[in-house]
């Protein structure tokens, strides 16, 4: 290899980098915008609609800009609205462990998506995973057992259930988005997640609908723009680079979810956080590496 491409190659690498830790920042603002947006008595459904709504307009520019308004025709539509269904059941989960759990913790439970990853790769693709990957699965439960401490008071079961649920939906929807991505661009595939989280709570609105001040609407507003720019920075990290060199930047997506839990709503990680996110993040960190040493 030339030492021009030695350095394209080490751009690329830290342009991936830099996208993955920009996409844990917009998503960790969107979380912090849920809560804000319940607080200020927004409904569920209309945080689900407006946060899918509002994202299209962004999602819309980016394929103009990019590959073009053509790339959103689809010749598999029923695998767009498997995705779409099991996208929105995760987001309703994932948004409910939000509106019930402080950031911290609900962002740390988020971090189970390897694990369960892991469990649907034997379910459901039929994949054999080692000894290794299912210690790591292990020690990843036992620092969720540690943050919900059940029994306990400080942490909702029905939050930490749902942000659990929450990770089990998002591992299905990256089994169906990559089975999705042998025929269909990144762009497609959001755009028409999108469209189908609007379509399908739309009709809801005429019964959830409520009228909000000019600072509300601001909210809802920067939530679907941090929804859709998050997913965005997501897809193109992985544009430069793989996802084993880039996952590691989705943690500091807790660094975010502490500053905001402190900054908006005087809340701080309690110590049960603290002992048990290392073991889930290095769960979900050795699962990573561990798959990133079978592919090679």
């Amino acid at each position: 290899m030339s030492g021009e491409q030695i350095y394209a190659s080490r751009d690329r690498a830290l342009l991936a980098l830099g996208l993955r830790l920009g996409a844990a920042a917009f998503l960790s603002l969107m979380s912090a915008m849920v809560r804000l947006a319940d607080a200020r008595g927004v409904s569920f459904v209309e945080t689900l609609f407006y946060r899918n709504l509002f994202a299209l307009p962004l999602l819309f520019g980016w394929v103009v800009l990019g590959p073009g308004v053509a790339s959103l025709q689809t010749a598999r539509p029923g695998a767009h609205v498997s995705r779409g269904a099991v996208g929105l059941l995760g987001m309703t989960l994932w948004f409910t462990a939000y509106r019930l759990l402080p950031l911290a913790e609900a962002t740390t439970i988020g971090f189970t998506v390897p694990m369960f990853a892991t469990i649907a790769a034997v379910l459901v693709l039929r994949e054999r995973v080692g000894v290794h990957r299912w210690g790591a699965v292990a020690v990843g439960f036992i620092g969720i057992l540690i943050i919900a401490k059940p029994g306990a008071v400080a942490v909702p079961v029905l939050g930490a259930l749902a942000g659990l649920g929450s990770a089990v939906m998002t591992s299905v929807v990256s089994i169906l988005i990559r089975q999705l991505s042998r025929t269909e661009q990144a762009t497609t595939i959001a755009f028409w997640f999108a469209a189908f989280g609007a379509g399908v709570t739309v009709v809801f609105m005429p019964f959830a609908a409520r009228g909000h001040d000019a600072a509300t609407w601001g909210i809802l507003l920067i939530l679907g723009f941090s929804g859709a720019a998050g997913q965005l920075a997501l897809t193109a990290s992985l544009r430069f680079a793989a996802v084993s060199t880039v996952v590691a930047m989705d943690y500091s997506s807790l660094i975010w979810a502490t500053l905001l839990g402190w900054l908006l709503f005087a809340q701080w990680p309690s110590s049960a956080t603290w002992f048990g996110a290392p073991l889930v993040i290095g769960s979900g960190l050795y699962i990573a590496w561990r798959e990133h040493r079978r592919q090679i």
